[in-house]
């Protein structure tokens, strides 16, 4: 059995050249992609949660990063000391300039099938996955949960105003948690001993019973 690599803490799941010191490398000063802080917490979340699935691409002309300066900010922020690379090669500057540009570009060119993309995040949370793995936030998930019940009013006669009524006064909220591994694993475990000790026959139930037994206690 092929014993499992890892860069610092965190498992290398990805082809690399290979596992360098972070302190190293050197991020290309004329970048001219940006991320923002939103993107790095995500960025490092998934790097912690899945280990690394995407190495940072290093020039080995120029010495800089190419591809991944988003996933060195996250390793940075996650503090680790170490991250996978590999290391190519570019016969022209032309040619570094052009894969840097081409690596955030042509990810924008593509269309996302909105319907096929809910069906899929409706599975992952039916198996009680952390959702904003994916990239999309607690707010996307809600304008999404609000067209669904803008689009079914529409069978009945009901103004999208109308469905957007109905979702503001009911009584129902969606909570989404965002959690590592095994912060989640912890909590499920907590779970299943409350719903064991109060016949409980879903989560919802104990985390409601766990959250007044901590308010009583605080009381």
């Amino acid at each position: 059995m092929t014993k499992q690599i890892h860069a610092d803490t965190i498992p290398v799941f990805c082809a690399h050249s290979a596992i360098v010191d972070i302190a190293t490398l050197v991020p290309n000063p004329r970048n001219p992609n940006k991320h923002p802080d939103t993107q790095i917490d995500i960025l490092s979340r998934v790097i912690k949660a899945q280990g690394w699935r995407s190495p940072i691409v290093v020039s080995a002309r120029s010495g800089f990063v190419v591809k991944g300066h988003g996933r060195l900010q996250a390793a940075l922020r996650l503090g680790v000391k170490s991250v996978p690379v590999d290391t190519q090669k570019y016969e022209l500057e032309a040619m570094e300039w052009a894969d840097l540009i081409a690596d955030n570009r042509i990810a924008e060119l593509s269309e996302i099938q909105n319907d096929d993309l809910k069906n899929i995040m409706k599975d992952l949370e039916s198996l009680n996955f952390d959702l904003e793995l994916t990239g999309y936030t607690a707010s996307d998930l809600d304008s999404w949960l609000k067209e669904d019940l803008i689009m079914a009013g529409k069978d009945q006669g009901l103004t999208p105003a109308d469905k957007l009524d109905d979702y503001e006064n009911s009584t129902v909220r969606q909570i989404v948690l965002i959690m590592d591994v095994q912060e989640f694993e912890e909590i499920m475990l907590k779970l299943d001993t409350i719903k064991k000790k109060h016949e409980l026959d879903n989560n919802t139930l104990a985390a409601m019973t766990a959250i007044r037994e901590h308010a009583n206690t605080c009381n």
